[in-house]
């Protein structure tokens, strides 16, 4: 048999501190721009239109910094998560610099964390993953952690540590794009007349609008970022795991496509919502799968002015996805921290907005 296939990594051979370069670089282009506006419809003017981003000082409308998230996630899926039961979250992911179509991306990872499973198949692997253009250009840095499985239930388990996370991007570690300036920013043309002064902290927002997954959309969209997690893609293998508790009968729904539904879907309530700067932390609490309908709300968390910019604010915004629920009436967990099954995402993130008033002084 020949050995020059990849089967992936399993448990068993992850080590703490485990440094991994990705194959292989990925030049952005005006087709996955389009391809990404295809798949997700999103209507965020700045990402939309050359003309709109020119006024606020980029040479051409940048990637959606979403689009920009997954080419650096699909990196590192061949080697850290091929033979994954499940991506689980996310933690302490800042946006540094955004991403122009024409740039090179490459990825990084380092092994942060591992910890077996009671069941002895699985265990869960912690990895601090960065994102590069054009060779040294961080333009993503994240933490990640996702279940994968063994090869072999009796391999010993290496050795074992849960790294732990801040809850928050705290906003003074907040990067916003450099040299943007939304002192021309066009309030018509963007669709709605809301600025970072009119959310108060505590606001929910029912997105109204849902999405239908295709089974070709989702593949389609994750074969875009290169990512090749089998359970995305190989209905065979799904159905004859499918006794397994853990793993369902169907291809699963790439987590970062609900993502960007989501994030799509909140134009409806966030349409000035220009950037997303960071995710404090997020959960796919559920599968997803094809023929699920996608509704999504939001809560104001928190907001905050930024010492560098008066142009400007942040917002702490959580989005909860839904799958075949309207988000009317919020749809959320309970007193003791269980959601519902129609709860599929819970993200926890800062967004860049513009304000209508320069603050004085």
């Amino acid at each position: 048999m020949s050995d020059k296939t990849n089967p992936g990594n399993f448990f068993e051979d992850f080590r703490l501190d485990q440094e991994i370069r990705h194959a292989t670089p990925r030049t952005v282009t005006p087709g996955d721009v389009a391809l990404y506006q295809a798949l997700y419809g999103g209507r965020f003017p700045v990402q939309s239109a050359d003309s709109f981003a020119h006024k606020l000082g980029f040479r051409q409308a940048p990637v959606d910094d979403l689009l920009a998230f997954h080419i650096v996630f699909g990196k590192t899926v061949p080697d850290i998560s091929l033979n994954a039961v499940a991506n689980l979250g996310y933690a302490e992911c800042r946006w540094m610099a955004p991403v122009f179509p024409g740039e090179t991306i490459h990825t990084v990872s380092r092994v942060i964390g591992l910890k077996e499973n009671s069941n002895r198949k699985t265990g869960v692997v912690y990895v601090h993953s960065q994102g590069y253009k054009d060779g040294n250009e961080l333009v993503v840095d994240y933490i990640r952690w996702v279940m994968v499985r063994k090869r072999d239930e009796n391999a010993p388990a290496p050795a074992e540590r849960v790294p732990t996370f801040n809850a928050i991007v705290a906003p003074e570690r907040l990067r916003t794009p450099p040299g943007a300036d939304f002192a021309h920013y066009d309030w018509v043309l963007a669709g709605s007349p809301h600025g970072w002064e009119d959310y108060a902290t505590g606001e929910k927002i029912d997105h109204v609008d849902g999405f239908t997954i295709e089974e070709a959309e989702h593949m389609l969209a994750t074969r875009l970022y290169q990512n090749t997690a089998k359970v995305h893609f190989d209905q065979f293998r799904q159905t004859q795991m499918s006794q397994d508790q853990e793993k369902p009968g169907r291809r699963l729904v790439y987590g970062g496509h609900v993502i960007s539904l989501a994030r799509s879907i909140s134009f409806n309530g966030l349409a000035n919502a220009a950037f997303v700067v960071a995710i404090n932390g997020g959960r796919h609490v559920n599968p997803t799968a094809a023929g699920n309908t996608i509704y999504a709300w939001s809560e104001v968390l928190d907001k905050a002015e930024l010492e560098d910019r008066t142009d400007a604010g942040v917002l702490r915004i959580r989005t909860v996805a839904l799958k075949d629920q309207p988000a009317a009436g919020f749809p959320d967990k309970d007193t003791t921290g269980k959601y519902p099954d129609s709860v599929v995402l819970d993200l926890d993130y800062w967004v860049l907005m513009p304000r209508r008033e320069k603050r004085r002084g």
